[in-house]
């Protein structure tokens, strides 16, 4: 099976306009949904982003990280350390700067890492990780910089964007929207782009490609800071909705959590990562609210549900839901 084929890269035209359809009814939501659909699906939109972020070094470079969560919470405390308690910071520069510090600390981070293949790659990616779990957990003060401890920080204000008042629900559900809808098309332009294309040689066989003179080291190195940058957008923005960011969203469950998004979904097309996102945002909310029978609380061991809908899943369809819609419309094509 060739790495197209195998990672979804090319949709057909069908799925292609499914997609554009889901984008238009999400643009409707904030019109006919209530404040707690606009906010859960908000939610949903920012683990989006977060999950292709993530594809971009699972799927596309063929890197298993471990760890990815790191840059997702660090960029929500770069935002609640520069913003004031008494009044909201720019979105114009705080974002740019929060993104900029992401990046940088996935780059420090990628110099080592990317040294490393295999299983060495993913036990160091969750062990840095650790570390910046640890160091945020830990310490309430660190070098006359307030991190919180275990207990957080809290942001009083959403970011200020001039004209568009993101303390409105709805008009932060479209900037949303619009940041998922432009990571998207960002990253389906960087598949198919000389550097993409160099990544996927590298994630079929880099040996080959270091033997044909590509730069491996630093194509990784390049993808991994990006992929951090990408997650840190999604930390920065889960921040400006909840007000709140803690250590936890830096922690092992975050990262195993956008693994499974990207599984869940598909790999290597980027739209099955948001779709696996959605899914298993959804489907988290649905078996937690599942009904106890006589003693037994089975909203309680949602884990235990949705650990054996993955496994059926990856069982059935190794392609993911992606990829079992597209086999489903293709051949619904070919009956015509």
């Amino acid at each position: 099976m060739s790495a197209p084929q195998a990672n979804l890269e090319i949709l057909p035209r069908s799925v292609n306009v499914l997609l554009a359809l889901a984008v238009i009814a999400l643009a409707g939501v904030p019109i006919f949904g209530a404040d707690y659909t606009i906010g859960l699906i908000t939610s949903m939109m920012i683990m989006a982003i977060f999950a292709m972020s993530l594809d971009l070094l699972q799927g596309v470079t063929g890197l298993v990280s471990l760890g990815h969560a790191a840059f997702f919470g660090f960029a929500g405390y770069a935002l609640a350390f520069i913003t004031p308690s008494s009044e909201a910071i720019s979105l114009w520069w705080s974002l740019p700067l929060a993104l900029a510090a992401t990046a940088l600390v996935a780059c420090i981070i990628g110099f080592f890492v990317v040294r490393t293949h295999g299983i060495y790659f993913i036990m160091v990616t969750m062990a840095f990780a650790q570390m910046m779990y640890f160091i945020f957990f830990d310490n309430k003060v660190l070098f006359g910089v307030t991190l919180g401890g275990s207990d957080g920080a809290y942001l009083n204000f959403k970011p200020n964007a001039g004209i568009f008042d993101l303390e409105n629900k709805r008009v932060f559900f479209y900037f949303t929207l619009v940041c998922m809808v432009g990571v998207y098309a960002f990253l389906r332009r960087l598949l198919f782009s000389p550097f993409g294309r160099a990544l996927a040689g590298i994630r079929a066989n880099e040996h080959r490609m270091r033997a044909l003179g590509f730069a491996t080291f630093a194509h990784k190195l390049a993808a991994f800071t990006l992929a951090g940058a990408l997650a840190g957008l999604a930390g920065y923005l889960w921040a400006a909705q909840t007000g709140f960011i803690n250590p936890e969203l830096m922690g092992f469950h975050m990262s195993a959590h956008a693994i499974m998004m990207v599984i869940l979904g598909g790999m290597g097309n980027f739209a099955g990562a948001a779709i696996g996102a959605f899914s298993f945002e959804y489907l988290l909310h649905l078996f937690k609210d599942l009904p106890a029978f006589g003693n037994f609380q089975t909203g309680k061991h949602w884990q235990m549900w949705m650990g054996l809908f993955i496994v059926a899943l990856v069982i059935l369809a190794p392609r993911g839901i992606l990829g079992l819609v597209s086999k489903w419309l293709a051949k619904k094509d070919e009956k015509k």
